[in-house]
């Protein structure tokens, strides 16, 4: 196995593409082999330095619509399909995002993103939401990122122009896998969704979440997807049981699975950014392994429905890890 992953490093040294037998392969070794797996973390980790650096790029969300989804996703605490726990409310007003995008930007975020619920957004609430892009252009210095479900080419245009640079939306597992996580839209909606943002100019941060159920293959196929489309940012997320949802009853991953989900993912796209998100804190002290085993991106903060991880002890993490932000 050492000898196979060496010299699928050295492939894509030479800037070449894995297969997706060269993937499935990677992404089954057993991680109670610990010589394989470690040797899969470390040359992940050199890929990372050669195309990527040192620098780890930072992002931070607010929740700025919460609930009343009329989406079926099975692992989501907003959708109106379920009885959970989530705050119910409607768009925020100005002054509350702005304070906690200040915020976040005096404790060193890169990014920062408006979330808001739902399959889409209505006329008004869109409107509402292209005068607040603006502001924030203006009255912050960070870079914005929105991620508003499945928009037109004609939203996403208007996005950009309000001083936008990146949209969030997440292809969340393969497209075979997808009816079981989802039924009131398809994975095709949600890959028409990126062709109409890259379209109009904007980048795109797109990923999806691991531990529903999918297997290996679907993983690797969410990840080829991913790099077919040219996704450069790759948001992963381990899936937090919902109580409420159809999948509360979910067994959480294993933090060696997920890191070595995160590594491959690495092999795949070399010249990315795998960005933590929202579920990480089940890597519990293993979180720092994932910055030395291909990861170079995170989601700071608290997330949509579940809590984050502070900047400042991601910001030592980082520094330990011997990499920059």
């Amino acid at each position: 196995m050492k000898k196979f992953i060496l010299d699928l490093k050295e492939k894509i040294f030479n800037n070449e593409d894995i297969t997706h037998k060269d993937a499935y392969k990677l992404i089954s070794i057993d991680i109670n082999n610990f010589d394989s797996i470690n040797i899969l973390f470390n040359e992940a980790n050199n890929i990372r330095e050669k195309f990527t650096g040192k620098r780890v790029d930072l992002c931070t969300i607010i929740n700025a619509k919460s609930g009343k989804c009329s989406e079926d996703c099975k692992y989501c605490a907003q959708s109106s399909f379920y009885k959970t726990e989530v705050n119910e409310y409607d768009l925020l007003n100005y002054s509350t995002i702005l304070r906690r995008a200040k915020e976040m930007e005096n404790k060193g975020a890169n990014r920062f993103s408006l979330v808001t619920s739902g399959k889409g957004l209505t006329s008004n609430d869109f409107q509402k939401l292209i005068d607040i892009y603006k502001n924030l252009n203006k009255d912050t210095n960070l870079k914005l990122c929105a991620s508003h479900g499945i928009i037109t080419l004609h939203q996403a245009k208007a996005l950009k122009k309000a001083g936008v640079s990146k949209y969030h939306h997440n292809l969340e597992t393969s497209e075979n896998y997808y009816p079981n996580i989802c039924t009131s839209h398809t994975f095709k909606d949600r890959v028409k969704t990126i062709e109409n943002v890259k379209k109009a100019g904007l980048s795109i941060c797109s990923g999806g979440i691991i531990g529903l159920g999918e297997g290996y293959k679907d993983r690797i196929d969410l990840a080829f997807s991913l790099k077919e489309l040219n996704i450069k940012s790759v948001p992963i997320n381990i899936l937090t049981p919902i109580k409420g949802t159809p999948f509360e009853e979910k067994t959480i991953i294993k933090p060696l699975e997920a890191l070595k989900t995160m590594a491959v993912f690495r092999f795949i796209i070399p010249d990315g950014y795998i960005r933590y998100a929202g579920g990480r804190n089940a890597l519990k002290d293993k979180q720092i392994q994932g910055f030395l085993s291909g990861v170079n991106a995170a989601l700071v903060g608290n997330y949509l429905t579940t809590i984050g991880s502070g900047i400042k002890q991601d910001k030592e993490m980082i520094k330990k890890a011997g990499l920059i932000y």
